[in-house]
């Protein structure tokens, strides 16, 4: 049985994919954090933060996303960065997709794009 986070980041993955973005990089970790999906489309790279649950007792996929969350996403992606200097001229950008579940079926998608930003 496939977990629910990665069932919903190979979902993601191929949802983006059908908009045009490419993989450059899925689970990446560092000593900051996780991203789990980079993906590039032409010079753009999005770093994406995916959620899912299945239940909305504790909040929904998009509020688990937190501001401690987000500054951890963003010192990866910086991290990231450093390591790739062939994306250094790129712009970037943080996405969220969000998934709610409902008796293990996919009752909803939220892709949101420039979910939250450095400043």
């Amino acid at each position: 049985m496939q977990k629910l986070g990665d069932w919903a980041e190979d979902y993601a993955l191929k949802f983006l994919q059908q908009q045009g973005y490419m993989l450059v990089e899925k689970n990446y970790y560092c000593m900051y954090g996780e991203i789990d999906l980079i993906l590039q489309k032409n010079s753009t790279l999005v770093f994406v933060e995916v959620k899912a649950r299945s239940s909305k007792q504790y909040g929904t996929a998009l509020e688990m996303v937190t501001l401690s969350k987000q500054k951890k996403i963003i010192k990866t992606a910086m991290w990231f960065l450093q390591e790739h200097e062939q994306f250094e001229a790129y712009d970037c950008r943080f996405d969220v997709v969000a998934m709610q579940m409902v008796a293990k079926k996919l009752q909803d998608i939220k892709w949101i794009e420039n979910a939250f930003t450095l400043g």
